[in-house]
């Protein structure tokens, strides 16, 4: 990105998964940095973090961080983003915020840039990024769409551990040789939520992923069935998903079903898919080769496999969607906007 104007850059929640990765790409990416600011919490004030050539100090994050700052990248949690974005687009800094705390408000374009990187142009100062699970299903799904049209998806998610958090990836790889051990295990951690109970997810799978809501579905599962609709900028569309906590480091795996509005070729939907922006093809059942958590780690693109035609409905297919999560999931996908908006300046 030679040659562009050069930004004040802030990230929140600098000590985090998501936002040392924000800051490996923006090093990697090269991207036109003025001046960095590294903020987090108060305990984490004081430490430093290397970029580039250089160590920086991180400060602690308040209503006043932001004097000066262009584009600030916010990934310290949704009552964080709630109190301190307001302050930062009062500053003037554009806000790429990586959780739940505007993804639904009517005025914040909830972005994909593969998929509706034009709505980028109507922000208000602020520009959600979808959920983890959301972004790659919608990236794959977006040739289609345009081709086709769609009716119908049906999601069931193999959600990583690390979209929990660092204690959560602790919790399993303890639980992990605990169970080998022949210990008992005792879960601390899994599934987040506000009651104490909790389970096992070492060799296990839960089937929760955030809160229950009074209609029976998780907050995760309903993030995806909102969230879809508003990216896809289609309130006909009919989503319904199951959102699983399986024992994996880095990586959501989905399985989606999808009704497509037209007839359709299944070598043209496989054309489709391997030429789309971010998406790598891995498809070829004769050779045992599909998507992979294991080989998606550490990549930033979404790789899609097992396409095939559904046996019970000829307008319908089947398919395996994987990426990382910390990456494409979260910080990539932030990075992405952070570079239109650098470009677009």
């Amino acid at each position: 990105m030679s040659n562009q104007k050069l930004f004040n850059v802030a990230v929140v929640g600098i000590t985090g998964a998501v936002g040392e990765q924000i800051i490996r790409l923006l090093a990697e990416r090269n991207f036109p940095v003025q001046e960095l600011k590294l903020l987090a919490s108060a305990r984490s004030a004081g430490k430093t973090i290397r970029f580039k050539d250089r160590d920086i100090t991180v400060q602690e994050a308040t209503p006043e961080s932001f004097q000066g700052v262009e584009i600030a990248f916010f990934s310290a949690g949704g009552d964080v983003s709630k109190a301190l974005v307001p302050h930062a687009v009062t500053a003037g800094a554009i806000c790429i915020d990586n959780t739940n705390a505007f993804r639904m408000d009517p005025e914040t374009p909830l972005v994909v840039p593969e998929v509706n990187i034009d709505k980028i142009n109507g922000h208000q100062g602020v520009i959600a990024n979808p959920n983890c699970s959301t972004i790659q299903m919608v990236a794959a799904l977006k040739p289609l769409y345009d081709r086709y049209g769609i009716s119908r998806i049906i999601v069931s998610t193999y959600q990583a551990v690390s979209g929990a958090g660092s204690r959560a990836i602790d919790e399993m790889l303890r639980q992990s040789k605990q169970v080998l051990d022949g210990n008992e295990v005792a879960p601390d951690v899994l599934p987040v939520s506000s009651l104490p109970v909790k389970h096992q997810i070492a060799f296990n799978a839960i089937p929760q992923i955030d809160k229950f809501l009074d209609n029976g579905f998780t907050n995760e599962e309903m993030k995806m069935i909102k969230e879809t609709k508003k990216i896809m900028d289609d309130e006909s569309l009919e989503v319904t998903a199951t959102c699983v906590r399986i024992p994996v480091v880095y990586g959501h795996s989905e399985s989606v079903y999808v009704e497509l509005k037209q007839d359709f070729d299944i070598d043209e939907i496989k054309r489709l898919l391997a030429d789309a922006p971010g998406i790598v093809l891995v498809d070829n059942p004769a050779e045992q080769q599909y998507p992979l958590a294991t080989e998606a780690a550490g990549k930033t693109d979404t790789f899609v496999g097992r396409v095939r035609r559904d046996l019970s409905n000829p307008r319908a297919l089947n398919m395996w969607i994987v990426s990382d999560n910390l990456l494409k999931g979260a910080a990539w996908n932030a990075v992405q906007i952070g570079e239109y908006i650098a470009i677009e300046q």
